[in-house]
């Protein structure tokens, strides 16, 4: 039985989400992503300003005057959300975990995802894939991942992608949106995001927060890696210190940045003191002028 506390939390998520599906994103998730295809749907009499392009000339010699042949989008997509849900995740220098954050973004894709008629799949991974819910519509689907997002207890406490995305690749036949939410402070995963490129959508989001790139100036802290659980000190009131911390954290983002160029892949940066959904509809808006 579901404690009444995470249904209440599941639907805070579902009503905060939906809020912003609606006022926010409403079309915008529809026109950043292309359905499977085109197909033809009916011929109608040309009116001034269609494409000519379009005029089918066997219908229009028929009846002496020009038709032009309609066609709409085969819409349904497949949406993966493939989540790491490793103990980096469990971090936060402000209100909310890197992983709540994660847990909210993908209830929005999700619901957004169903407001057009496409089917939602999780996959929660660590060190290895966790927990699958194949893809699906409805908003009592959603609100099953949104669940799972909220309820699933991570066993393994590293992280590997490249185990997450050959299981994503096992369980999609067709070409899917695979949204791909992770920290990305593994290494060594650019030839699995390669393969993953090549068959699917693939967008990266990453989540991060300040205090990752950033060290206060506090005396000796410790500093613990959450996925290894190797602590260590620091002398945070050393300047050398601190510039060494931001000068490593910057070669991360960096290389990583490059690795992302490299495959000509877009990416959503999202930050635990910013709002997601800024980031999003800029990345929303590219797609659809890509397009």
């Amino acid at each position: 039985m579901i404690p009444k506390e995470l249904l209440k939390k599941v639907r805070q998520i579902q009503i905060r989400t939906s809020r912003t599906v609606n006022d926010v994103l409403a079309g915008q998730y529809h026109s950043a992503f292309r359905g499977r295809g085109m197909e033809f749907e009916e011929v109608s009499p040309y009116v001034i300003g269609d494409d000519v392009r379009l005029i089918d000339w066997n219908v229009s010699a028929r009846y002496g005057e020009p038709f032009i042949k309609k066609f709409r989008e085969e819409r349904e997509l497949t949406v993966m959300l493939a989540v790491d849900v490793s103990r980096s995740g469990l971090f936060g220098s402000g209100s909310q975990f890197k992983l709540d954050v994660a847990a909210e973004l993908c209830a929005v894709l999700a619901f957004s995802a169903i407001r057009s008629n496409d089917k939602v799949g999780l996959i929660l991974f660590t060190d290895e894939v966790e927990k699958y819910v194949p893809a699906k519509k409805g908003v009592r689907h959603v609100l099953r991942i949104v669940r799972e997002l909220l309820y699933h207890t991570p066993k393994g406490h590293g992280t590997d992608i490249a185990e997450a995305i050959g299981f994503a690749n096992r369980v999609t036949t067709r070409k899917s949106v695979l949204f791909l939410v992770s920290d990305f402070l593994e290494r060594n995963f650019e030839a699995s995001l390669r393969i993953a490129r090549r068959r699917h959508d693939l967008i990266p989001i990453v989540i991060s927060d300040p205090r990752e790139s950033e060290l206060p100036r506090a005396g000796i802290v410790e500093i613990m890696d959450r996925e290894t659980g190797e602590t260590m000190l620091v002398d945070s009131s050393s300047r050398a210190v601190r510039e060494q911390f931001r000068n490593m954290a910057l070669d991360r983002l960096n290389a990583r940045r490059t690795m992302f160029r490299r495959m000509d892949t877009e990416t959503i940066e999202v930050s635990t003191d910013r709002p997601y959904v800024e980031a999003m509809v800029r990345f929303f808006h590219k797609r659809e002028r890509r397009r």
